[in-house]
Order: C-alpha cells, then sequence, then structure tokens
C-alpha cells in the first residue's frame, strides 16, 4: 500500500515538472482561453447553472485570471474534476490552474510539486447530521456511518478526531458533492462531513434546509486556495497577483460600480498603480497595463465576488469571519502593490 501511493505521488510530481517547463503564459496567451478546474458541482463555489454557465466563488477566480491575462472573463473552459482527479489534470497540463476547494498542505506542495498562490477561503472541517438523530455533538457519534470524499484531507481528519475521541466510524466513501449528498439524503450515512463551507453550500440547496444541523465542532485547518505546478513561476506569479488584486481592491475601496471613475486616475499612488495609470506592474507580469482593472471588471473585488456567491445574503449565508479584510479582524490580507 506504502508503495503504491509512492509511485503515484512520484507520477503526479513527475507529470508536473514536465508540464511545467512549458510556460502556462505563453500557451494561455496562444491557445485564447484558460483551462481551469473546479469541482463536478458545489453551489456557491462552483456550478453550472440550467444554461451550463459556470458560477460561483472558484470560479469567479478562474474568470478573473482570464481576464487578466485574456481581457475577456468569459475565455474559460471549465474542466470538472474530482478530489481524486484533480492533481492528475493539473500535473499533466490538461489545466492550466485548479481553484477547486483545495486544502494547501506540506504534502502536496514540497511532495506532489504544486505551488499555492495564496488563500482564498479558510475553512475547517466540520459535521452535518438530521436533526431528528438528535446529536449535539460530534463527539456523540459513536458507530456512526459517515459519507467521506475519497482523495481528500478530510478522510485523514476524520480518522485522527475518531481516534483522539475514543470512538468509531464506519466510512461510507463518495467520489462527489453530488453523490455524498444523494447518499446522505437517502439515510446511507448517519453524517456527512466535509469542509463547514461545502456543507453549508449543500444544505442550502436541501428541500428542507431546516431539518439538518452543523455540529459545533471544526476539526481542522482548511486553508483553501488556487494552485499552479511548480517551476512555472511566471505564470504562478499571474495567478497570485491576480488574487491579490481581487483583495487589494476590497481594501482600497475600488469596487466593480467605481472602478470606471477611479481608472481614470487617483490621489492614491497605490490605486494608481493597481489600475495600472501609473507604473510598469502589468509590464514586469507580462501582461497589460489595465489587467488588474479587468480582473476586477470581471466579477468584482473579493468582497463583492464573497457577498454574491456565498454571504449572508445568499442561501448559503456565510459570515466573512476569519475571511474578511486584516482591517477588520479577519486573515485576508494582499502583499502591497509596488
Amino acid at each position: 500500500m506504502k508503495k503504491t501511493v509512492l509511485l503515484g505521488a512520484l507520477t503526479v510530481a513527475g507529470l508536473a515538472a514536465g508540464a511545467a517547463a512549458a510556460g502556462t503564459l505563453d500557451d494561455v496567451k496562444a491557445r485564447g482561453t484558460l483551462n481551469c478546474g473546479v469541482t463536478t458541482g458545489l453551489v456557491g463555489f462552483a456550478a453550472p447553472d440550467a444554461d451550463g454557465v459556470w458560477g460561483g466563488f472558484d470560479v469567479s477566480m478562474c474568470r478573473a485570471v482570464a481576464a487578466a491575462v485574456l481581457g475577456d472573463s468569459s475565455a474559460v473552459e471549465f474542466v470538472p474534476t474530482t478530489g481524486k482527479t484533480r492533481f492528475t489534470a493539473l500535473a499533466s497540463g490538461e489545466i492550466d490552474m485548479l481553484a477547486r476547494n483545495t486544502t494547501w498542505t506540506f504534502s502536496r506542495d514540497v511532495d506532489l510539486k504544486f505551488t499555492f498562490v495564496g488563500i482564498n477561503y479558510y475553512d475547517g472541517q466540520g459535521f452535518m447530521v438530521p436533526k431528528e438523530l438528535g446529536v449535539s455533538s460530534a463527539t456523540e457519534l459513536d458507530g456512526a456511518t459517515v459519507c467521506i470524499q475519497t482523495g481528500t484531507t478530510t478522510e485523514l481528519n476524520l480518522a485522527d478526531f475518531f481516534r483522539s475521541n475514543n470512538i468509531s466510524y464506519e466510512p461510507v466513501p463518495i467520489e462527489t458533492n453530488a453523490e455524498g449528498q444523494q447518499q446522505y439524503l437517502a439515510g446511507a450515512c448517519d453524517v456527512y462531513t466535509t469542509d463547514a463551507s461545502g456543507l453549508a453550500a449543500t444544505r442550502a440547496t436541501f428541500e428542507a434546509p431546516g431539518d439538518h444541523v452543523l455540529l459545533p465542532e471544526i476539526i481542522s485547518k482548511e486553508p483553501l486556495g488556487p494552485l499552479v505546478r511548480h517551476g512555472d513561476n511566471e505564470w504562478g506569479d499571474v495567478v497570485r497577483w491576480t488574487l491579490n488584486a481581487l483583495v487589494t481592491a476590497e481594501e482600497l475601496g475600488v469596487t466593480s460600480a467605481n472602478i470606471g471613475e477611479m481608472s481614470a486616475g487617483t490621489n492614491n499612488p497605490e490605486i494608481n498603480r493597481l489600475l495600472g495609470t501609473e507604473g510598469t506592474l502589468g509590464a514586469m507580469l507580462g501582461l497589460d497595463a489595465d489587467w488588474a482593472k479587468n480582473a476586477i471588471m470581471s466579477g468584482g473585488n473579493y468582497g463583492e465576488i464573497f457577498a454574491m456567491n456565498i454571504g449572508e445574503e445568499t442561501p448559503i449565508g456565510l459570515a466573512r469571519g476569519l475571511n474578511a479584510q486584516w482591517t477588520n479582524g479577519g486573515l485576508i490580507y494582499s502583499p502591497p502593490f509596488r
């Protein structure tokens, strides 16, 4: 078993090294589209609507990068991936970046050879149960059946939590969130566990969301963010600073409503550098001067994207919490544009 896992990791790392050597920025420009890996469907984060148009918090990151590089937020080919297939898709070059509620871990960075360009959502693993189960704490789940996505950090976290609390469980393996939702509602498992944000998004789609509760325990740190292949630093910079542009725009008060006015010039030098009216930041990235302006216009700044897709006024109803700006007690923070 250990040998199989090692060989699998070596294969992914080898694919990543080969694909990175090609120069992704040039490939995307030549192709005219961004190939972006997303989840197979998680409302609020990444899901197609009735017309097949993808939307969501993670999708907005893909569109922002496409806008920054190509000047067109619609120039994206969305590639659905599962917990098992996402890393191979990125390593092989099938996708240019992965924006799929993926946790930044030591082994994924160092062993699988992926570069996490930043954190766009601070999360943690939680538990959802039917209210009728009468459970108020995860420590009361001894002997429960638990729906768990394979190929994810939640598998190991779950095992650690139950072991440390000296209780047992029976795993019910699932491949996708859609399958997990189906199995959970059918009663195939007592509990569904994944990132707390994913549980909130899933519960929001139920016919009777109030019949299900999220237990209070958060059992892990799950820093989620977009990632690229190791060794392609130029491309990594583009994706990293696109995310930073969205974050900085919120901090500086640049919104989808006022960006036209602000791009004409302001008395704030950092806003001017961000929007390309001052300095040569775009040229440093190999992009046009208005790359960040295009990224922000694609869906708004970080706060607008959060509010529109997963915020408190949406059915998912997530508060900013740790994902508030550092100036508001959160952890969202960008290096300066200078």
